[in-house]
């Protein structure tokens, strides 16, 4: 067996932002979305109050490590007057830019009485948002568009759960972000004792690279202390999402430092958000849902670590 080698390494400052670093009072940060804007790296944080409700935050660096300038005040509060989805606070922001419009789309998770679902909103400038409103009905959550259309339909990775049968990976495709159809199955949780079994969902946005379309997604196991979240890559063809290229049999980044281990909910690595300069991949995390953490690889050696380790087209990857 090939020894083990880790990919991806922590930032030496982690945890790079914590709720103390907030310019307002708040219970934890976590789960940011990523994005680059006007040569900066943009965070749109999560963050929990200490009513226990969410809302999102962004926070600007011109390195993308430290010197981040935090809104003052939240960017994104929930609106449940207008949006009672988003009653119990808005969480989990995964960021799409779209090139030919100029435009980010935010997906995120509106919770309520009636549970979490998908809904998305778009923004020219992280300072004014336009509610596009829910997508996809409850229980539903852990999504991200794609940057681009495929036969002029445009693509979103998501994450419905289906009573006892487990939490699986699914596609839908729209013709105008508003109505969704087309859904079908996309990665199934592993069954068993596997890292990955029972359920799954996407991490980070999709990333486009030559080999084909970069998803990192999060297993959930469930042991005797608990839920352990732990991350794996698959790769889908480039013209077709629909179809899954390769998939890692292992984990690749899990919780292991104290940050991580400890927290309103311990044993968590959960990313929203990534970034890429030429070959480097910076990962912005959630740790123990309490603080933001960091952690870089180099793309040409995920997809190498993917190709010795992911397992071809499967029941498991419909």
């Amino acid at each position: 067996m090939t020894p083990h080698r880790e990919l991806f390494t922590r930032h030496a400052d982690n945890p790079i932002i914590t709720a103390a670093d907030l310019p307002y009072a708040a219970n934890t940060v976590f789960n940011a979305g990523a994005t680059i804007r006007d040569g900066e790296t943009l965070l749109l944080m999560r963050v929990e109050d200490r009513r226990g409700l969410s809302h999102l935050t962004a926070a600007r660096s011109a390195d993308g490590i430290g010197g981040w300038r935090i809104d003052p005040s939240p960017t994104l509060l929930p609106d449940p007057a207008a949006h009672p989805e988003e009653t119990w606070g808005i969480e989990d922001p995964r960021v799409t830019f779209l090139e030919g419009e100029g435009r980010w789309i935010v997906a995120y998770t509106a919770y309520s009485s009636v549970g979490p679902l998908v809904a998305l909103a778009g923004t020219r400038d992280f300072q004014r948002f336009e509610r596009l409103g829910p997508v996809l009905p409850p229980e539903n959550k852990d999504a991200a568009l794609f940057p681009v259309r495929f036969g002029g339909r445009w693509a979103l990775i998501h994450r419905p759960v289906t009573g006892g049968f487990g939490a699986h990976m699914w596609l839908s495709f729209s013709p105008d972000l508003a109505h969704w159809g087309d859904h079908r199955v996309l990665i199934e949780a592993r069954d068993g004792a596997w890292w990955d079994a029972r359920k799954i969902g996407l991490s980070t946005p999709p990333l486009e690279t030559e080999r084909g379309w970069l998803v990192l997604y999060h297993g959930v196991r469930t042991t005797a202390s608990g839920s352990l979240y732990r991350l794996g890559l698959a790769l889908l063809d480039l013209e077709d999402p629909g179809r899954v290229l390769r998939r890692s049999s292992e984990w690749l980044f899990s919780p292991a430092e104290p940050y991580e281990r400890s927290g309103d909910v311990g044993n968590v690595v959960f990313p929203c958000g990534w970034t890429r300069a030429d070959d480097e991949i910076r990962l912005y995390y959630g740790a123990a849902d309490t603080s933001l953490g960091l952690a870089t690889a180099r793309l040409s050696e995920l997809l190498d670590w993917l190709d010795e380790d992911g397992q071809g087209r499967s029941r498991h990857s419909v």
